[in-house]
């Protein structure tokens, strides 16, 4: 799914995105902007909260200075969904180990700082 990632670029299926990007059920959601530059929020993920996932892959950008808010953190608890949050270039991985395994995962990955 997603063959490479480098700053400011992600690369997913042969396309390269030079914005951020989302991934739900296997397709690319892109130009994905939030509310607050370097925070997730649960306005902004909001397809992501009702799709029926397990596991949100949060890619922080490369040196990982987005976060995820607490109202998110708090929301995805309270739906049973898994976060795990890294470096854009070690969460590209496990969101595609996560994939690859059949999970139900979505991915919302920040591609510069």
């Amino acid at each position: 799914m997603i063959e490479a990632y480098s700053f400011g670029n992600i690369r997913v299926d042969g396309k390269k995105y030079t914005s951020d990007i989302k991934i739900l059920h296997g397709n690319v959601i892109s130009n994905w902007w939030r509310k607050t530059g370097h925070e997730v929020d649960v306005d902004d993920v909001t397809d992501i909260l009702d799709s029926g996932i397990e596991i949100l892959v949060v890619g922080q950008g490369q040196p990982g200075l987005m976060k995820v808010s607490p109202a998110l953190r708090n929301e995805l608890e309270k739906r049973g969904i898994k976060l795990i949050e890294k470096p854009t270039a070690e969460a590209y991985k496990e969101f595609n180990r996560l994939f690859s395994e059949g999970k139900k995962v979505a991915g919302a990955f920040h591609l510069t700082c």
